[in-house]
């Protein structure tokens, strides 16, 4: 275990209170998992204010950075050249200022960049004219939340319930964000918002800063100037260079750069045919966002890259996932849910498998290699609204090329469900084909050498007839919360679920908590993200029943 952020120490306002009727463990084969604590916004949010803005949780694992040379308190500007959608959340409480961050030194960006730096306009404002906080040690493990018209950064080794800080926006809800641990330099914080609005900025200079607006932000797409659709998911490019792509509910994808100016001019053709898949590159070399990807009629509702960044998946309204070569911007596979629209995909840490959620209620497992549903998870009573593989979980057997024939993945729904499943490739048997007229032929595993031959590149399948999908069933199905969950994050130590209305549970592996203490008094939990390739781990938020 990472212990380099310390031991966690009991708080008086600590504690996991859970409500009638849940259990604070559920049982797998491996033993328990059991409810370590809770995280939330301030007890004194209005509920009204919520909206409906549906929670979305990103896990941000932030590095030692050395001393600066001068003083961080006397900069002007934080080094700007990335891009962040910008969480438009309006603090509630005075949550940061009244409790002190165990932070010293400073971000190591003090340098006033000049032209490039640009303050956004919605609420925030500059290091100059901010307190710092001089107890801020740049490093550290934090949950960073959407709740109404604010985001919550809390701590994830501290039992506080309470964040430790608030951003809160005056005109905009924030609606998705993402975080690059790898970032190159202060911007590492994407935050999108219902305006369509975006912004980047440094998360370890929020945390240094004890107001309660963005401090040195970066602002992309400055009042729906090139879309004034919602924002629906945000993502770094993994190994990207400081690039990232922004969904929106009308169907677009904007490709950004951090390093260019975020107000130069931008402006994209009409798209001519709504249905079709098309990709406009922007006039002019300094423009930003740089190329326009319409993806389909109706909303986006979730975006994941592969592991590498050379793949990207969506999934919409109109059912449909998509994987995208990214580099060549080309439509590689897709196809059709069951029933309804897709909600939230995920990628396999080998990149072989993509999960898929939504309105049909199934829990989809799509092979790369066949280009075609290989598993239907039934086990959901109500919309599928976040799935996970677990890459931190290890298989019990493997073949003899030591690559994984056992995978296991998480989903969350809006029954309120955790779901665990374990999907063994060797024992699904997957139909190639219906030959005209025929009955299905079947291969074992996913050999399909020649599936260019019966799919070809490029072409969207409708959904496959239940009777020739493998169907698996749960391991593990726990009521966690009370509301609509909205996602999952799994880290090395724990599971962490999340409902839509801003309540976040830390469920610790088996044999990772204290038998012997009490919930309120369990040891520390720390998050080893620097050993996996990934730039950020989130919950990816979706659309709700109303």
């Amino acid at each position: 275990m990472n212990t380099s952020n310390g031991i966690m120490t009991q708080s008086s306002s600590s504690g996991a209170t859970q409500s009638p009727g849940l259990k604070t463990y559920f049982k797998t084969l491996e033993g328990r998992y059991k409810l370590q604590y809770e995280k939330t916004h301030p007890s004194g949010l209005l509920h009204y204010a919520h909206g409906k803005t549906v929670t979305q949780v990103t896990l941000a694992h932030l590095k030692d950075k050395p001393a600066p040379s001068t003083p961080t308190a006397s900069s002007s500007s934080f080094s700007a050249s990335s891009g962040v959608r910008s969480a438009a959340a309006r603090l509630l409480g005075g949550s940061n200022g009244s409790r002190a961050l165990s932070f010293v030194g400073g971000n190591g960006s003090s340098k006033n960049n000049g032209g490039n730096s640009r303050i956004g306009s919605i609420g925030a404002s500059s290091t100059s004219s901010s307190m710092a906080n001089p107890n801020f040690d740049g490093k550290g493990t934090y949950l960073i939340f959407n709740v109404g018209d604010a985001i919550f950064i809390s701590d994830l080794n501290s039992q506080d319930k309470d964040p430790i800080k608030s951003i809160h926006f005056s005109n905009s809800n924030p609606v998705c964000h993402a975080f690059d641990q790898d970032s190159k330099d202060g911007h590492d914080l994407l935050i999108g918002l219902n305006s369509g609005d975006v912004y980047s900025v440094s998360l370890r200079q929020q945390l240094q800063d004890v107001g309660k607006k963005l401090v040195g932000a970066l602002h992309y797409n400055k009042d729906g100037s090139v879309n004034n659709s919602r924002c629906t998911c945000i993502a770094w490019v993994p190994g990207g260079d400081g690039a990232f792509v922004v969904s929106h509910s009308d169907g677009n994808l904007y490709v950004y750069e951090k390093n260019k100016d975020g107000a130069a001019d931008s402006s994209f053709p009409v798209v001519k045919d709504q249905t079709q898949f098309s990709v406009a590159h922007a006039r002019y070399s300094k423009s930003n966002p740089i190329a326009r990807w319409h993806i389909c009629q109706g909303s986006i509702n979730s975006i994941s890259f592969s592991m590498d960044g050379a793949y990207l998946a969506t999934v919409g309204r109109d059912g449909y996932l998509r994987v995208f070569d990214y580099s060549k911007e080309q439509l590689i596979c897709g196809g059709k849910s069951y029933y309804g629209a897709l909600l939230c995909c995920a990628w396999s840490m080998d990149g072989k498998y993509i999960l898929t959620g939504g309105e049909d209620d199934l829990v989809q497992v799509w092979s790369m290699e066949d280009r075609k549903v290989v598993a239907w998870g039934e086990g959901h009573g109500s919309w599928v609204s976040g799935v996970a593989f677990d890459s931190y979980w290890s298989s019990p057997n493997s073949n003899d090329n030591g690559e994984t024939v056992m995978y296991r993945f998480g989903s969350v729904g809006q029954d309120t469900q955790l779901l665990l499943w374990d999907l063994e490739m060797d024992e699904i048997v997957v139909p190639l084909r219906r030959p005209p007229g025929g009955s299905p032929t079947y291969s074992t595993g996913s050999q399909s050498s020649h599936w260019d031959n019966v799919v070809p590149l490029g072409s969207l399948q409708p959904a496959p007839s239940m009777r020739d999908v493998p169907k698996i069933s749960p391991l593990v199905a726990h009521r966690v919360h009370t509301e609509p969950l909205s996602g999952l994050i799994f880290t090395q130590e724990s599971v962490l679920t999340a409902c839509r209305e801003g309540h976040i549970k830390v469920w610790m592996r088996p044999g990772l908590a204290a038998d012997t203490q009490s919930t309120n008094s369990e040891n520390l939990l720390a998050t080893s993200l620097k050993d996996k390739p990934s730039l950020s781990t989130k919950i990816t938020n979706s659309p709700y029943k109303q």
